[in-house]
């Protein structure tokens, strides 16, 4: 065996070297050359750490590294990485590799060869700890393949995902009090970065399970929530895989996940890039059932973790807005700013939790949290944020649901109503509705209904019977009925032709929508309750009513 090594190493092997020792001719000389040493090796059972006179080629090949040409460091990268080199020679063709991966110029060259696999390789065999460096300008130069579409299927289909995970694993079993956690933290940013590339791709989400996932991501984000870089590339990941269902439902049975979010928050309250996508979460953990909007609430501290955000990215807002006031580049602003997205985001968890009756109660009594929202509609206009101004205004509509002793939302009621007039002045419709559904609750108080007649909101609300759109009659309808619970603010209803669009109303949406045609009614009979006949009462609706109404009564 020896001989005939011997015998292929002078005749096939050796001839390729001295030709490449020369340095003579174009590149392309000498990558064909390459070519051909590679295959000779594989032919020649030479590739891998068994071969006798291993290191004499690995110094030739090395000595060509400095020729400054991507294509033949490309084929010496998968000749070194074929013959399984460690320590310091694994580390110098890693960086090789990533330095020709990083270069965008080089795409079509990578997405036909094998360079890929051999990297891969690297990560499954290499020892975590004794190559920990290598690994990283491993992962690094596979991040950038995976950013590339034919690349990543390659990747997919080769099970790189799964390995991905195990990797991870095995790096979350180092505890921080080892000499190598801090090393292996490079290279979680790099294996992070390549989950969220991945994450964004549905073919790789196939491959995820989200029970083997999001418990090995949350382990990690515990572990390393000293680390800034690799916490915001675990949440990117976690934010995007919580946008699907089983993911977001393996999320909220990990029983830890809202102690680490709520420390996440406190520790990096300013980080908006972090914070973002952790508020983000929570919205859609908040936004799956009552069982999650409760478990995050029951945790210690979570509403004032929040409220003390909202303070914080309001402040943040008003003294950008002060800013580019006084700098006069109100048209060169963003919207929505990088605060008011954080406000957004916040506010939508907040109308998340405010769906539970429980949490939504104890919402509905904490001052601080409604004065915060009612400053939202105080200082926003609808134009300026739209997103912004919308949600706060379905959060107050939430908490003011809800009938309770304390309720910030009730001793404010009058100032939120002042606030709300704006809305209903804007051309914004979506506006304009949440402003409604709002005074549908707030209009249960004497004290609204009087302000409702005295700014004469009511006939807006008349007026909006015309539109002929469910979701803007049903709160209209409402507010009509709770003032018709007054006697003597039952007039109106007649003034401005309310009985005959309540009429008509009930014409176009009764056989189909019960709900709506109940409040229809029972405001018709509030209206009539103290009538002398119907035809006083209905006026020219009278015959119109008594035909509708029979009909809707046939069986």
């Amino acid at each position: 065996e020896w001989e005939e090594e011997d015998f292929f190493w002078h005749t096939r092997i050796l001839p390729i070297l001295r030709e490449l020792e020369k340095r003579e001719g174009n590149i392309e000389h000498l990558c064909l050359a390459c070519t051909k040493l590679h295959q000779a090796l594989g032919e020649g059972n030479m590739l891998g750490k068994r071969f006798k006179r291993r290191n004499i080629l690995l110094k030739t090949l090395y000595k060509l590294v400095d020729i400054d040409s991507d294509p033949l460091s490309l084929k010496l990268a998968k000749i070194i990485l074929a013959m399984k080199v460690d320590g310091k020679n694994l580390l110098s063709v890693c960086k090789l590799a990533y330095k020709i991966c990083r270069n965008e110029k080089n795409y079509f060259i990578i997405q036909n060869d094998t360079l890929l696999d051999y990297l891969l390789q690297v990560l499954w065999n290499e020892d975590l700890q004794t190559n920990h460096e290598a690994l990283v300008y491993c992962m690094a130069a596979i991040k950038v393949m995976s950013e590339k579409e034919v690349l990543r299927f390659k990747m997919i289909s080769k099970g790189a995902i799964e390995k991905f995970l195990e990797l991870m694993k095995q790096i979350n079993n180092i505890k921080e009090h080892d000499t190598y956690f801090c090393k292996l933290g490079h290279l979680l940013v790099q294996l992070t970065a390549t989950l969220r590339i991945l994450a964004n791709c549905a073919l790789s989400r196939r491959q995820l399970s989200p029970s083997a996932a999001i418990p090995v991501l949350c382990v990690a984000l515990e572990q390393r929530s000293s680390d800034k870089d690799i916490c915001i590339w675990i949440v990117s990941v976690l934010s995007k895989l919580s946008t699907y269902n089983d993911f977001c439902a393996a999320l909220a049975d990990c029983s830890r996940c809202y102690i680490v979010f709520l420390a996440l928050l406190n520790k990096y309250q300013k980080q908006q890039d972090l914070v973002i996508r952790v508020i983000f979460i929570l919205g859609n953990l908040t936004a799956r059932n009552d069982q999650s909007r409760e478990q995050f609430f029951n945790e210690k501290e979570s509403v004032n973790t929040l409220t003390s955000l909202f303070q914080t990215y309001y402040e943040l807002d008003l003294n950008a807005l002060t800013w580019h006031h006084d700098r006069k580049e109100k048209n060169q602003q963003k919207y929505p700013s990088e605060a008011e997205d954080v406000l957004i985001k916040l506010i939508r968890v907040l109308a998340n939790l405010s769906i539970h009756p429980r949490v939504g109660t104890a919402l509905a009594a904490a001052h601080p949290v409604v004065g915060l929202l009612v400053t939202v509609l105080e200082y926003k206009s609808v134009d300026a944020c739209e997103e912004l101004v919308i949600n706060a205004a379905t959060t107050v509509n939430n908490l003011s649901y809800y009938q309770v002793e304390n309720s910030a939302v009730q001793d404010k009621k009058l100032h939120i109503a002042e606030m709300l007039l704006k809305l209903l002045m804007s051309d914004n419709m979506d506006a304009v509705v949440e402003a409604v559904r709002v005074f549908g609750n707030l209009s249960q108080h004497h004290e609204i209904r009087d302000f409702i007649m005295q700014k004469k909101i009511y006939k807006f609300m008349i007026a909006l019977l015309d539109s002929k759109d469910r979701e803007v009659c049903f709160p209209a309808c409402g507010v009509l009925l709770n003032l018709t619970v007054d006697e003597d603010k039952r007039d109106f209803l007649m003034e401005e032709g309310g009985i005959g669009k309540l009429v008509d109303c009930l014409q176009d949406f009764g056989p189909a929508d019960w709900q709506l045609s109940c409040l229809i009614c029972k405001t018709l009979w509030n209206y009539s309750e103290s009538a002398a006949s119907a035809s006083s009462c209905f006026g020219a609706s009278t015959d119109a009513l008594l035909v509708l109404l029979t009909a809707l009564l046939g069986e």
